[in-house]
């Protein structure tokens, strides 16, 4: 009966992604009717220890049978990243590119931007080092930089400050890659270089809570330290409601 109770949970919730606790209040409660509130609550739990379920946010659950995020690493990503760890190995660095993006949208991204974020006082050697790599490469753009030099190129390398305690990975091949959780919130916040996105970041973020795998502790930390941790409840809330 456990068994099929999690087997019906996953088919019910699969296209939802994320739900709310009373809707899977309601749905344990057609196996069990005469149940308290405290064995409902016991049978919640349940479900999050044997990892059917996960918790998102007060009186909010996912299912836990979503892939991981793994985008395709370009091979000129990969060379960015090599030559920053053979020349600065010691630094804190992640890179990313835009058109990972193209998985999360309903319009597809044709200009891409190559990002490399690192420690802010060997940005400016970490840029200088990629200008004998390529000369489209712009150190920490503004607004008007964006508009009248990257906007004419289908792409560039963009060089940027890290914000301490953001998501990365180092994978098993040595790229430091910018996780999802990351990009997620930094695209609320920063409207130049994820301008692509801004029309589309409701279904971003659907897309990525019903698709992937978040850790939703570390999405929720990084949101905090960039105060973007309201806007991102909101678009859970908002996912919640489709």
């Amino acid at each position: 009966m456990k068994a099929a109770i999690e087997i019906d949970i996953l088919k019910k919730f699969a296209d939802k992604g994320i739900f709310t606790k009373n809707e899977l209040e309601m749905y344990l409660r057609q196996y069990f009717p005469a149940a308290s509130g405290n064995t409902i609550s016991w049978h919640i739990h349940s479900l999050k220890s044997n990892g059917t379920i996960s918790h998102v946010s007060r009186g909010v659950y996912s299912l836990d049978n979503k892939r991981d995020f793994q985008p395709q690493i370009s091979n000129t990503l990969k060379r960015i990243n090599n030559k920053i760890n053979k020349e600065f190995p010691f630094i804190q660095f992640c890179v990313w590119e835009s058109k990972w993006f193209n998985d999360l949208m309903v319009h597809q991204l044709f200009k891409n931007y190559l990002v490399v974020e690192t420690e802010k006082d060997v940005m400016e050697s970490v840029f200088n080092s990629l200008t004998d790599f390529s000369k489209k490469v712009y150190l920490n753009p503004d607004h008007e930089i964006f508009e009248r030099y990257i906007a004419n190129f289908n792409e560039v390398i963009i060089v940027k400050p890290m914000v301490s305690e953001a998501p990365i990975n180092v994978d098993e091949k040595g790229i430091h890659v910018a996780l999802l959780e990351k990009l997620l919130v930094d695209a609320l916040i920063e409207k130049d270089l994820f301008a692509a996105q801004q029309n589309e970041l409701e279904y971003i973020f659907s897309t990525s809570l019903k698709k992937y795998k978040l850790n939703i502790n570390k999405l929720k930390r990084y949101a905090r330290r960039r105060n973007q941790l309201n806007e991102l409840e909101k678009y859970i809330t908002k996912t919640l409601a489709k």
